[in-house]
């Protein structure tokens, strides 16, 4: 088994790939399930999990097995095929893209609890979370978006500190599927576990800065997020458990701002009072060429 620094580093930079995944999506009906009130989805989630699984303890985890097993493979084909970012390249280019997902979810079964098989699963998982970040961020304006990401960091960071995550999320990452079916509602890797909505959060923020800001500052943002996820990872020498959305949105912030900088200093063109016209420069008057004298 890799060892846990090891573990927990790959899980830290598959949240910055999950960022830098998801395309913009072009749906004429997105714009008309526009509404700001999908932004409470991010928050809404880790709160509905936590007081769920505590008021039905096992009967929820079990629940949220299930759901993960059949939900996360049709969302993880529909961002190969669909929502990831350079999706083009024609039908049958689409279609391996999609058929994909089958040897991923073979191997995710057929290896489980073997490291490859906890990469294929980490894999699916992943993707499922990109194409679900690239959904959301077709109907939610983006900046109450940006305040769902933020809300569910510090929704995650309370629940935490205040020890209410920890119980739901043993029984959640105890439950298992039948016929040793792969466990796709968390993400294992080694020796390192990762909830689902760690990589959840990776997706929405992807998939808001492919929408409303552009492919450059996704990367941006990816890189960040990978590198402060693994910064963050050191305060394990400390403590048991960390609230992984916090690296997440501390890169939405720390873009967010940086181009509000960048757009604050740059040169403002100088513009004429209004009535008044800007002096044009007057032309030259001719001058008279003497021929030398012969």
């Amino acid at each position: 088994m890799l060892p846990f620094w090891i573990s927990i580093s790959l899980l830290s930079l598959a949240q910055g790939a999950i960022v830098a995944l998801p395309g913009a999506l072009s749906w004429a009906p997105a714009t008309r399930l526009r509404s700001r009130r999908w932004a409470v989805i991010p928050p809404l989630s880790v709160i509905a999990f936590v007081f769920g699984a505590r008021a039905a303890e096992n009967a929820s985890a079990e629940g949220l097995t299930y759901l993960a097993l059949v939900a996360v493979p049709v969302l993880a084909v529909l961002a190969l095929g669909w929502l990831t970012w350079g999706w083009g390249g024609g039908a049958r280019y689409r279609a391996l893209r999609v058929l994909a997902a089958v040897p991923l979810f073979a191997l995710a079964w057929l290896n489980r609890g073997g490291l490859a098989g906890e990469a294929a699963a980490l894999c699916l998982s992943g993707l499922s979370c990109v194409a679900l970040g690239a959904l959301l961020a077709s109907v939610t304006p983006p900046r109450w978006l940006a305040a769902g990401i933020v809300a569910m960091a510090i929704v995650d960071t309370t629940l935490v500190v205040s020890d209410l995550l920890q119980k739901p999320n043993d029984a959640l990452n105890a439950a298992r599927p039948v016929a040793n079916l792969p466990q796709l509602q968390s993400a294992v890797l080694g020796s390192a576990v990762m909830g689902y909505g760690d990589l959840f959060i990776a997706g929405v923020l992807g998939g808001l800065l492919a929408a409303s800001f552009g492919r450059r500052l996704q990367l941006r943002a990816a890189a960040l997020t990978a590198i402060l996820a693994l910064a963050f990872d050191l305060l394990f020498f400390a403590v048991d458990e960390l609230p992984a959305t916090v690296p997440v949105a501390l890169a939405l912030i720390a873009v967010l701002l940086r181009r509000r900088w960048k757009f604050a200093d740059a040169p403002l063109a100088r513009v004429p009072p209004r009535g008044v016209e800007a002096e044009r420069p007057r032309p030259r008057a001719p001058v008279a060429r003497l021929s030398p004298e012969r």
